[in-house]
């Protein structure tokens, strides 16, 4: 049922390093998401996949992590991504692809839910960091990184409480809360 799926997809932010992404699995979440619909069609995205350790090594100091936790810089060794998607747009062909790119990323960590990993998407990058140690073209803009993995931590949904706050958190046991809003929140009308 698509609604598991949804809830099986949460943002993890710690993997068992131990358990690597198989390059395959990088290459089918790419085509899902070339399946999904794109702004005019033009189909702007492109994609690296990063999937050894010396590569997911020089991407991981190029990602900032779970800025609402400041007390955590990071996954440790041992809990870092073992792949990572990052999505790129050709300015050539659609200088603002933001829509497509969510479908696109939405769509991969679903199908990473679906085949039994999980991830996060990243939009807090060191951009000339990543450009540099990927060789990123500079007719490509670097949109959005999918660290991904064998998630090693349990994260759970919450109610967003009376004082609206919508940060996430951890406990004391390393369990990562999502304040969720109710949908009574979210719908204005119904007509």
């Amino acid at each position: 049922m698509l609604e598991n799926l949804v809830e099986k997809s949460r943002s993890f932010r710690r993997f068992d390093q131990a358990d690597r992404v198989p390059p395959e699995l990088l290459r089918y979440l790419v085509g899902l998401a070339r399946l999904t619909p794109s702004a005019s069609n033009r189909q702007p995205l492109r994609y690296i996949l990063v999937s050894s350790p010396e590569a997911c090594a020089k991407v991981f100091p190029c990602l900032a992590w779970a800025g609402f936790l400041t007390d955590w810089p990071g996954p440790s060794e041992g809990e870092r991504p073992t792949g990572y998607i990052v999505i790129l747009s050709d300015i050539s062909l659609n200088p603002k692809a933001d829509v497509d790119v969510g479908i696109a990323a939405q769509t991969m960590l679903l199908g990473a839910a679906e085949k039994g990993y999980g991830g996060c998407m990243i939009g807090s990058i060191k951009r000339q960091c990543l450009r540099g140690a990927l060789e990123i073209p500079e007719n490509h803009d670097i949109e959005l990184v999918i660290a991904l993995g064998k998630p090693q931590e349990r994260v759970r949904i919450e109610e967003v409480g009376p004082e609206g706050d919508t940060r996430y958190w951890r406990d004391k046991d390393g369990v990562h809360y999502v304040p969720k809003r109710s949908i009574e929140q979210l719908i204005i009308s119904e007509v």
